[in-house]
């Protein structure tokens, strides 16, 4: 038998989580009469309406915890509610197969409305490419409502031989989902990219040593005298291995952005949003040698007239190869600020703030070289303290 239960606050969702019963119990939402939560003993949780229609007292269920939230399950069942007082069926009539939208109809508004007006460039470009050269012509003639997870792990499987690639499709095609869940496209839940087993892709990690930054500075040197390499171009890679930016956080830099009187950079859009940069002296004496062109905003200026430098790869490669550092990324060089940092002992939480990680998880990765460094340490210690040791034992040998 079912018993009925008020408790005094709104449902949430760490609240549902934590309710167990011993027997089928409907909590009810405090704010919105009418709405509740039925617990099961076995742990399955739904969401109810509950509403007296011209007909009589009608209960709906309205969604599975776990596959809606509590509050995206309380605006349906104020919707069902109200349906429900005014005499109309409680539920709008089930999605049919074969028809609504299709891939490539959800690819341009998922495009349109969410990458266009939530994303960077850079992020907008990217998902545009995954977008139009893999999913589309995959899957852009489906319905929706006929996409099944056998059709993802086709395309999935395709992209085998890039792996990272393969798992980006997947993770794409997931967010489009839940967006059409969203967008009332598709009905709450249906997403055929859950279980779709990724490819293990080994992230690449390069840091560069001391003597590998000295013969980079060195060829950076060569290279501007020569005129080998463009002079915004040395000092936009100079930048970032004094900084520990993304590329495009210093081609995207302006000088209202360069404070140098209170030795920081303060980028208003950075790839997690606002954030200050300190500056030390070196990079300071650096920027304070940059020529500020006329009407020109950029602090790594074009010859074009009031243009900023695109692009670095070109130059960096010559740069690479003339400091044989084959194979060594750009974005390594943030890589080996972090490092550095490690290295010089300071903790993961100062090395989020130099490099701008949103979340400590991010800044994770790098723990290893404190782990690296630790044991290195330990080493010097234990082999101090065992030479000691040694150097007693011989010692009370020769006096014996």
């Amino acid at each position: 038998m079912e018993v009925m239960r008020s408790i005094a606050k709104t449902l949430s969702n760490r609240m549902v989580d934590r309710l167990e019963v011993k027997k089928d119990t409907v909590y009810w939402d405090r704010d919105l009469t009418g709405f509740g939560v039925r617990v099961y003993p076995t742990g399955s949780k739904v969401y109810v309406a509950q509403a007296r229609g011209p007909e009589g007292p009608k209960r709906v269920t309205v969604g599975r915890h776990g596959i809606i939230g509590a509050d995206k399950a309380r605006k349906r069942a104020a919707l069902v509610i109200a349906r429900i007082k005014s005499g109309e069926e409680a539920v709008a009539k089930p999605f049919k197969r074969a028809c609504g939208p299709n891939v490539a109809e959800l690819s341009e508004r998922y495009l349109t409305d969410y990458v266009e007006v939530r994303c960077k460039p850079g992020t907008r470009k990217l998902l545009r490419s995954v977008v139009r050269k893999h999913i589309a012509p995959a899957l852009g003639k489906l319905p929706l409502t006929e996409v099944e997870r056998a059709h993802v792990a086709q395309l999935h499987g395709r992209l085998y031989a890039k792996p990272a690639t393969a798992n980006r499709v997947v993770r794409v095609l997931s967010s489009m989902f839940e967006m059409a869940g969203d967008w009332g496209l598709v009905p709450d839940g249906v997403n055929p990219c859950r279980a779709i087993v990724k490819y293990p892709v080994k992230r690449r990690e390069r840091f560069l040593t001391e003597t590998e930054f000295e013969r980079l500075g060195r060829s950076l040197d060569k290279m501007e005298a020569k005129n080998g390499a463009s002079s915004p171009a040395v000092a936009a890679i100079r930048l970032l291995m004094l900084t520990g930016c993304r590329k495009s956080e210093i081609l995207n830099l302006r000088w209202e952005d360069v404070k140098l009187d209170e030795a920081e950079l303060r980028l208003a859009d950075a790839k997690t949003g606002p954030r200050a940069v300190a500056l030390a002296p070196a990079t300071l004496d650096l920027l304070a040698s940059l020529p500020r062109l006329p009407d020109n905003p950029w602090v790594i200026p074009r010859a074009k007239p009031g243009a900023r430098l695109s692009g670095l790869d070109h130059v960096w490669r010559t740069v690479r190869e003339e400091a044989g550092l084959d194979g060594v990324r750009l974005h390594d060089l943030r890589h080996s600020y972090a490092s550095r940092a490690l290295a010089l002992g300071e903790g993961l939480p100062v090395i989020a703030k130099l490099l701008g990680h949103a979340h400590i998880q991010t800044t994770a990765r790098y723990a290893h070289l404190t782990r690296e460094s630790v044991r290195e340490a330990a080493e010097r210690v234990a082999e101090s303290i065992a030479a000691d040791i040694m150097d007693i034992d011989q010692r009370d040998i020769s006096d014996s």
